[in-house]
């Protein structure tokens, strides 16, 4: 039997999901995917890891541990965006502005991950919540760029904790919380609650 597939992620908000959740609705009308995720799937992901043993996670939990010593910041979320050709992407997303917290939250979790035998992405790292993947090749009504411009709003939220998720790809919503990291309650000074 296979190994389970595996990430590490920052879960939206519950307050969030529902707002990207109606962002789906009003998109399905304009285009069409074959995947739209559980608003409770909604996330942001850290570090995808693919197959893991049971015994391997056991490890990973362990080595990500010392990010309970971040201290908890804001992230700015919104404007639609979209992965693979214009004219018919692969993934459409609500984009996430990398900020100081949020970039090293990911480096250390791309260091710690390093030292129990998963390699670090040689790519920069593009944050964004997915909100429709899998292009069905239907023509889309309107145009991303037009898409866009409807949906351009930004709002802010707390990232207070990371979770390890494994993936039941039968089941919706189908990401299992396996482990939680609480960041420290440091100064979020300016963000929205």
């Amino acid at each position: 039997m296979a190994s389970p597939h595996y990430f590490i992620a920052i879960p939206v908000p519950f307050s969030f999901q529902s707002l990207f959740s109606t962002w789906q609705k009003q998109l399905r009308e304009h285009v069409s995917y074959k995947q739209w995720p559980h608003q409770e799937d909604l996330h942001i992901t850290l570090k995808f890891l693919g197959p893991v043993a049971d015994t391997k996670i056991q490890s990973v939990t362990e080595m990500l541990k010392p990010i309970e010593e971040i201290n908890a910041f804001s992230v700015n979320v919104g404007n639609l965006g979209s992965f693979g050709n214009q004219v018919n992407p692969r993934v459409l997303w609500a984009g996430v502005e990398v900020n100081k917290g949020l970039l090293e939250l990911y480096n250390k979790v791309e260091e710690a991950l390093s030292h129990v035998g998963f390699s670090k992405e040689n790519r920069p790292y593009r944050p964004h919540i997915t909100l429709a993947k899998k292009w069905t090749g239907v023509p889309f009504k309107t145009s991303i760029d037009e898409l866009a411009e409807k949906f351009k709003e930004k709002y802010a939220f707390d990232v207070d904790h990371v979770v390890i998720y494994k993936i039941h790809p039968e089941k919706s919503p189908k990401y299992e919380e396996i482990a939680i990291f609480k960041l420290k309650r440091g100064d979020l000074a300016g963000s929205i609650n």
